[in-house]
């Protein structure tokens, strides 16, 4: 797979490749956070079309996520945010999507640079740029998908387009998943207060109480397979049907660093990831997954750090896990958030020196909520609960 990183210009403008006059290709395109099932439907379709029509496939991947983009000029008096400042919303990095796209087989991704400049430009102009330069023959989106200044570009408005200019198809794909759920207007991580993965919480609930629900919540419909939900379970605990979303279990990635050394002290050593912490940090709270060691990372890499340790590697170096995720008072400026620990304690009987390790932590499921104990004792007899869930739950 080709990658190619693209920076728009103060126009918004955006030089794109050719890839050869004589093939044709099949493009789709967005921020594709998470690569949950919706995503690869679409991308999958994008696979299929351009064998079929002997094509190339391509995925123009937007980064940052227009979301953030355009949340952060809304607070910052329409400045864009600079690569210093983090997305702490995204739910998986740019590296981890690229790696998700080239399993499913596709040709070139184009990584863009999201700018308010590009943002700017018409659907009409976008789509005559992808079409002239490209060579694009068909445009597979997913059905709520838009596109252009202020999303004007939605799936009724491109197929009358395509069907005008009759120089490109569009081809939509059913990426909404089972059916639609409701979620609260402006969420907030909540963690949850008592032990066990947490239900849904309209569960059972009769039509009108769910519509009692969502007023009293100020719910809003939305499609099952969105970022958006896997986002609000993820804040709520909620594991396991975010990972059936996804595909996959939900993993954040770091570096290890040195600790207070606390849970030595009482025989539960933990990986404790630094600040830099790449993907969606699930509410406060302990769970149970994986650890997987992904080696020291090269520092001479220019585009993305890569790490030393191959897939073979990465599954022979890969632990269960008892995670203790919680929230420091200290208020980051990178994401303007508040700062979180992430601890792992892996059942293993080896000893395992992993600082300055590069590390995944997957996440399986919920076991309880972040409480105090009234002494050592007490805490050791959870902890070792805990272990024991961990072992049931990855079994």
């Amino acid at each position: 797979m080709e990658i190619t990183y693209l920076t728009p210009d103060e126009q918004g403008e955006v030089a794109w490749p050719s890839f050869d006059n004589d093939k044709k290709a099949v493009v789709t395109l967005g921020a594709f956070d998470g690569m949950h099932l919706g995503h690869q439907a679409v991308i999958k379709r994008v696979v299929e079309l351009a064998k079929k029509h002997d094509s190339f496939s391509v995925v123009i991947l937007f980064e940052p996520r227009p979301a953030f983009v355009h949340g952060w000029a809304a607070k910052h008096d329409g400045q864009e945010p600079t690569e210093a400042n983090i997305d702490a919303e995204a739910l998986t990095s740019v590296h981890e999507r690229l790696q998700r796209i080239e399993q499913l087989g596709v040709d070139h991704v184009l990584v863009v640079r999201y700018t308010l400049a590009f943002a700017s430009k018409s659907y009409i102009f976008f789509l005559g740029r992808l079409v002239g330069k490209l060579g694009m023959r068909t445009l597979v989106l997913g059905q709520d998908a838009a596109l252009g200044k202020d999303r004007a570009g939605d799936i009724k408005h491109i197929a009358n387009l395509a069907a005008g200019a009759g120089v490109f198809e569009l081809d939509v794909v059913d990426d909404r998943g089972p059916g639609e759920v409701r979620i609260p207007r402006d969420f907030k991580p909540q963690m949850p207060a008592e032990w066990g993965e947490p239900a849904d919480p309209l569960a059972g609930l009769s039509k009108a109480e769910r519509r009692s629900w969502s007023k009293k919540h100020q719910a809003k419909a939305m499609r099952a397979w969105s970022s958006t939900n896997v986002r609000y379970l993820l804040a709520h605990g909620r594991i396991q049907e975010a990972n059936a979303i996804l595909g996959a279990p939900h993993a954040i990635e770091g570096e290890v660093v040195h600790g207070e050394e606390r849970g030595r002290t009482i025989g539960f050593p933990t990986a404790n990831l630094g600040t830099d912490i790449e993907g969606y940090i699930p509410v406060d709270g302990v769970y149970a997954g994986w650890l997987v060691d992904l080696g020291v990372e090269n520092s001479d890499s220019t585009e993305q750090s890569e790490t030393n340790a191959t897939p073979e590697e990465q599954s022979a170096r890969r632990w269960p896990a008892a995670i203790s995720i919680g929230t420091k008072p200290t208020f980051s400026e990178k994401t303007g958030l508040n700062e979180r620990v992430v601890e792992s304690y892996c059942i293993t009987d080896d000893w395992l020196d992993l600082y300055g390790h590069k590390v995944r932590v997957e996440f399986t499921g919920f076991l309880r909520p972040q409480v105090k104990f009234d002494g050592a004792d007490e805490l050791v007899a959870e902890l070792k609960r805990n272990v024991e869930e961990t072992k049931r739950l990855v079994a």
